[in-house]
């Protein structure tokens, strides 16, 4: 954002080039914004006079070029002058003329446009035999614009001899402040915007022009009325749109004080009426856009004028003003008339409609556009205008009118344009929020968090300053925003807007005390540590995935869409809702790796997953917090590596998280899922037949198994892939104590139990192990371990051996002891699940 100190005195209360530019800049660096550049504006201009040409006479050696006579006061010491006191110079410019006043570069100075780069500097020299002193100076050679065509022509009384930088306020200081540091800030997009802030910073009250706010200049019809209806059929992306007719214009070249303030703002200038648009734009923060109503009634078949805020049609076209030819994107904010297109509304104009020299009836429009909206479609076709960075900040409806009446205000004294129908306003900003309420905040609260010492009217002025209203009553204050701040929503923003205004710089040097107890370890980091760590040490490698995906991955994993939900401003195409589950992400990876030459692998992730049937009270989603896992082979090392289904290399791995002999498994055909939205999504990729539902007690702990069919055809999945997904919060971090080795030797014994076909082990399991740990209550530690699950084909029971390792702590064990833990073993399982001990 450029930032010229000299205007700021034609519409504020400022005077910032008395100031110290540097120390100035020091404070924008610190208070407001990055400071890129600070440009010397009148440099280039040293030695540039404005001058009479008393005399003109053609060359006698050319057909083109003529011999001036020029009066500059006599300003100019070490030149040849005539009698008269006249310098002479030699110009080829066909608008040079006996009575002209223009702009004389002397011999000695630098070409303007020349200043910086590969500086050109004049001199005295003959042209065809005629000596010339220096040159008059084209707009593009002063570095004013692109006109090389003719000399600068001034229409101002100026005394010859008068510095040409004197004459247009040159000496002037540019500081270029980032951009990216305003973002949230609209406001400051305009010049308005960034002296206000100036002001604010160096802790003096801002007085903005009395247009911006007030109704000032009258809309009044002047002339006689033109026909205009404007149709708005997207209130929700449109919010305001304004649009004024007006007649007897005349659209020619701008005031040359005008053109100098579009340089010094980076524009080029055009026309009066194009330039009135883009400097108000630069001031105010909020883009203008003027169309020829001729030409836009001209597109219709009724009577006068018609504009339609509307979609682009299937097979429409436009070419804007730039040249380019789109067809627009089919959610692009469109302006059209009739069945023409004449703009892409907040992005650039159409070439159709285009304001020319020829032009003498106009429509200004001074719309709001959706900030979103503006974003994709200025991404979509590649255009980047001074409009969208304006509007994709998101500028306030609120000034329209004020700027609609400045425009209008503008046209009549640039112009000579009159008024000539009613201002159209179609506004939906009733029942929206443009400005935020008053935020109550205690002096105290504001203090405590900045380290200051400022009393309730130290920073009611602060604010004050910046035009925010601000009520005190006694410790409290309450801060009301202007219609142009849309970020002072909450304390803590009315705690940063005073600790920029006052400075952070003025922080009290204290360094902050900490204690030296021991923090606290966090247990949600330890659980996670503790995942990642026996994860990696077992081989496998963590993915970090985005917690959005493309709907098209959802429904390759069986997963349907409306259960998640949707992002309304995704950073991309591809990245359009949030996750159910993590899965899906995981498997997405698989194919890409194979494709890369690894032949096993396994990957896991520890995320969070959101579903729109889980929301808090407020309707935010809720957070649910899983570690994913995949296990994927392709098919010759599987064949050579691995015995057995996937499934139980993925067991493997979840027996490191999980204590699985411990936990119940229930086939996932038989599990009961109904009403449990999240959990249907989480086992929608899964194989019913192949996988199973974990559960600790009736808690559910996760899912594990082999994937369905359809979803290894559509992710392209090797045959030998399993995986699992488990909640979080059904993991705790390691309790585990330290316990010594007993120093008496373990006896290893083998128990065989028999149980019906359809008794699940782990029911088994369960018992075993919590006989086991009433055991260990008297001093012993017991080792168990499955050796062998026994079926025969068609039998109704199976065979499970275990292993039991026994030993005491304090003494040797006898056979008749080992005996009697095998006995006990035994009863509990007969008891609990009618195993018959073999």
């Amino acid at each position: 954002m450029k930032a010229p100190l000299s205007l700021a005195k034609f519409y504020t209360n400022l005077d910032l080039l008395q100031d110290d530019v540097d120390g100035l800049a020091e404070a924008i660096g610190a208070q407001l914004g990055a400071v890129e550049e600070v440009i010397d504006f009148g440099a280039p201009f040293a030695g540039a006079l404005v001058v009479h040409v008393n005399a003109c006479e053609s060359h006698p050696d050319s057909d083109h070029m003529h011999v001036c006579k020029i009066d500059d006061g006599g300003k100019v010491e070490g030149v040849e002058r005539d009698a008269e006191g006249l310098v002479q110079v030699v110009c080829g410019a066909p608008n040079v003329r006996a009575g002209l006043r223009a702009v004389w570069l002397p011999p000695g100075t630098t070409v303007p446009e020349s200043y910086g780069k590969d500086p050109f500097v004049l001199g005295t020299r003959e042209l065809r035999g005629v000596k010339s002193n220096g040159m008059l100076a084209s707009p593009r050679e002063l570095g004013l614009g692109d006109s090389h065509e003719g000399i600068l022509e001034i229409d101002e009384e100026i005394a010859p001899g008068t510095s040409f930088a004197d004459a247009y306020n040159l000496h002037d200081y540019i500081i270029d402040i980032e951009n990216k540091m305003f973002t949230h800030r609209p406001d400051c997009f305009g010049l308005l915007g960034v002296y206000r802030e100036l002001a604010g910073i160096q802790q003096q009250k801002f007085v903005g022009p009395d247009w911006y706010g007030t109704e000032k200049y009258s809309l009044a019809i002047e002339a006689e009325a033109l026909p205009l209806t404007v149709t708005n059929e997207l209130p929700e992306l449109v919010p305001r749109f304004m649009a004024i007719p007006m007649s007897n214009v005349t659209v020619g070249p701008s005031p040359l004080w005008l053109q100098i303030h579009l340089v010094r703002l980076g524009l080029r200038p055009i026309n009066n009426i194009v330039d009135m648009t883009n400097y108000l734009m630069c001031l105010t923060g909020q883009p203008l856009h003027a169309y020829d109503y001729d030409k836009v009634a001209a597109l219709t078949s009724g009577a006068g004028a018609e504009i339609t805020v509307r979609y682009p049609r299937s097979d429409e076209k436009i070419t804007l003003l730039s040249g380019k030819e789109i067809a627009p994107r089919s959610e692009a904010i469109m302006i059209a008339s009739g069945d023409h297109l004449i703009g892409v509304g907040g992005v650039m104009g159409g070439a159709s409609t285009e304001v020319s020299d020829e032009t003498t009836r106009i429509i200004i429009e001074v719309a709001t556009f959706d900030m979103y909206s503006i974003r994709r479609t200025s991404m979509a076709h590649g255009l980047f205008t001074d409009a969208v960075t304006r509007f994709n900040k998101g500028q306030s409806p609120l000034q329209n009118p004020y700027v609609l009446a400045k425009a209008v205000h503008e046209t009549r004294t640039l112009a000579g344009g009159t008024v000539a129908g009613d201002a159209i306003d179609i506004s939906q900003v009733e029942g929206r929020v443009w400005v935020h309420p008053p935020v109550p905040v205690s002096v105290g609260f504001i203090n405590e968090r900045l380290g200051f010492a400022l009393s309730a009217d130290d920073m009611r002025q602060l604010l004050e300053n910046v035009e925010c209203s601000v009520q005190v009553e006694g410790d409290q204050l309450t801060v009301t925003a202007p219609f142009w701040r849309t970020d002072i929503e909450t304390r803590e923003d009315v705690v940063e807007e005073i600790g920029r205004l006052y400075g952070f710089d003025k922080l009290p040097l204290e360094l902050p005390k900490r204690s030296i107890m021991p923090v606290q370890k966090d247990e949600k980091l330890e659980l996670k540590a503790m995942i990642r760590a026996r994860l990696a040490r077992a081989g496998a490698n963590e993915v970090l995935a985005y917690s959005f995906v493309h709907g098209d991955l959802l429904k390759k994993a069986g997963q349907q869409v409306e259960e998640a939900f949707q992002v309304s401003n995704a950073l991309s195409p591809d990245l359009q809702y949030y996750r159910v589950s993590l899965t899906p992400s995981l498997l997405d990876k698989v194919h890409m790796n194979i494709k890369a030459g690894y032949d096993r692998f396994a990957l896991f992730e520890i995320g969070k997953a959101h579903g729109v049937s889980e929301t808090e009270d407020d309707g935010l989603p809720r957070e649910f917090g899983r570690i994913s896992f995949v296990f994927a082979a392709e098919p010759k090392t599987a064949a050579r590596e691995y015995g057995g289904a996937p499934y139980y290399q993925a067991q493997r791995f979840a027996g490191l998280l999980i204590d699985l002999p411990a936990v119940t498994i229930v086939p996932l055909a038989k599990a009961d899922l109904q009403g449990h939205r999240m959990l249907m999504q989480m086992a929608a990729p899964f194989d019913l037949q192949r996988a199973a539902m974990l559960y600790s007690g009736e808690r559910p702990l996760g899912i594990i198994g082999d994937y369905k069919r359809s979803v290894m055809k559509a992710l392209k999945l090797p045959d030998f892939c399993a995986g699992f997904e488990l909640f979080l919060s059904a993991m705790r971090p390691d309790t585990a104590t330290y316990t010594p080795l007993s120093r008496f030797p373990k006896v290893s014994q083998d128990i065989t139990l028999k149980i019906a076909a359809d008794t699940p082990v782990g029911e088994l399991d369960t018992v075993v192990r919590s006989m086991v740990a009433a055991l260990s209550a008297e001093q012993y530690a017991v080792k168990t371990s499955v050796l062998d699950i026994y079926q025969e084909a068609g039998a109704d029971y199976k065979n499970v051996t275990y292993r039991l390792d026994v030993t005491h702590y304090q003494r040797t064990l006898t056979d008749a002891e080992v005996t009697k833990i095998l006995d006990s073993v035994a009863n509990a399982a007969h008891g609990a699940c009618a195993a018959e001990r073999i």
